[in-house]
């Protein structure tokens, strides 16, 4: 492929159907540029009365998510101070609410925020995310929900003797007419957020226990350790020798857990999860995390406006996935800034072409990998019957959770990134050693 000569490249890397998203988002998106709006429901904020209050928070939070880039700043200067706290709270756990309603979780949230708003946007959504759990017992969490929680540290730090939001306005340094701006553009956000499928139960909504059987964690620290070095080792050789070793754990692990299921009358339904991407370059790297969770009897899908790959398999798999792909992109950005050595190489188009490259080809030597160690198992025969039960039944779930999807392709206009990118990953081997 020559430098000059633009190639489209058709990638096994589904994408939800931007159609299909805005009819489900119809009654919240008019498709029409976004207006100025007439008048700011002023009186009603100011009346004092909790309930108009909350629909005046929501109607400010709703034109600004709608484009009106002037709303929220005239509607605080014209309010100056005079808002109940308790309305804004009103309105913001309703709308958290419907977010939640939409299918988002607790970390994809703050992911998005982190994206899209400020620090005290992103501190004040965190408090939102801890006061909604608060009315749940224990018993109806799902454990995925509340460990998204333990890790952002969402927890309720406030009392109840003054509204929150004078509360956290203290904490954060921030004057009345500063705190209520960014609550009224954390709202917008989760007012602009669109519906998503539901992968885990919402809070209240669990009628049983939800069984995640995780890989244990003797074969994932182990799998980890093994990365760390990866990661950290300047010597190609040996870098190889620890990818393909953590490789091959999983896959083995994997094997030993679906033979176990396979003598269960009740065995676990495929789950979901969702993997953000950091800019720049998203589409190279939801390819790099397509090639994994292929090799790994695993389905992706990305949805490229947020910048997230919803990934769908058993529990274990999933483990996989998420911790092999992560360390992956972790290579590939090292390999490629350490051989940044020509302008051409410092180009956007060059990394592009480097990334997208490696994602491609460490897909195939990933699944080279793969039929090697289920090649190499004692019984390969059994085996191979049991592992297309499980492909059909992620298939199935993947079918459910997206009934429409599309393949879309990534333009590559560097050759020499494509080269680069291809022998990058080759030197990270994946074969068994």
């Amino acid at each position: 492929m020559r430098d000059n000569e633009r190639r489209e490249l058709l990638l096994h890397l589904h994408e939800q159907d931007r159609r299909t998203l805005a009819k489900q988002n119809r009654r919240r998106r008019t498709g029409r540029k976004p207006t100025a709006a007439p008048g700011l429901p002023i009186d009603a904020a100011v009346s004092g009365d909790p309930s108009q209050v909350a629909d005046a928070i929501a109607t400010v939070a709703f034109l600004a998510a709608q484009g009106d880039k002037s709303a929220i700043k005239s509607f605080v200067e014209q309010v100056s101070g005079a808002v109940s706290a308790a309305g804004v709270q009103l309105a913001a756990r309703r709308i958290i609410a419907r977010a939640f309603e939409f299918g988002w979780l607790p970390m994809d949230v703050h992911e998005a925020a982190r994206r899209r708003v400020d620090e005290f946007a992103v501190g004040y959504l965190t408090d939102l995310l801890a006061g909604h759990r608060v009315g749940f017992g224990a018993e109806s969490v799902d454990e995925i929900w509340q460990a998204q929680l333990d890790e952002l540290g969402a927890t309720v730090w406030w009392t109840a003797e003054r509204p929150h939001l004078e509360q956290w306005a203290d904490r954060a340094l921030l004057t009345a007419d500063e705190a209520l701006e960014s609550a009224l553009t954390a709202l917008a956000l989760l007012i602009q957020l669109p519906k998503l499928e539901q992968i885990v139960p919402l809070p209240g909504t669990r009628t049983q226990t939800v069984a995640h059987h995780h890989v244990d964690e003797k074969t994932l620290g182990r799998v980890r350790g093994l990365l760390a070095k990866a990661e950290s080792t300047s010597f190609a050789e040996e870098a190889e020798t620890l990818s393909a070793k953590a490789q091959e754990l999983m896959t083995k692990y994997a094997i030993d857990r679906a033979l176990i299921d396979s003598q269960r009358t009740d065995p676990d339904l495929p789950a979901a999860r969702r993997l953000w991407l950091e800019t720049p370059y998203t589409d190279a790297k939801a390819l790099l995390i397509d090639m994994v969770t292929r090799a790994n009897r695993s389905r992706a899908i990305f949805v490229a406006d947020w910048g997230f790959v919803t990934i769908v398999g058993d529990d274990p798999d999933l483990d996989a996935v998420e911790i092999l792909s992560t360390s992956l992109l972790v290579q590939a950005t090292r390999t490629m800034i350490d051989n940044a050595a020509t302008e051409e190489s410092r180009s956007r188009h060059y990394r592009k072409a480097f990334l997208t490259a490696y994602a491609t080809r460490i897909g195939e030597r990933l699944a080279e990998a793969a039929e090697a160690t289920i090649a190499d198992s004692p019984d390969p025969t059994r085996l191979l019957p049991v592992l297309a039960t499980h492909q059909q039944r992620v298939d199935k779930a993947f079918d459910a959770y997206f009934p429409t999807v599309r393949t879309r392709g990534i333009t590559i206009r560097s050759a020499e990134g494509w080269t680069a990118g291809t022998e990058a990953a080759d030197r990270a081997d994946v074969d068994n050693p």
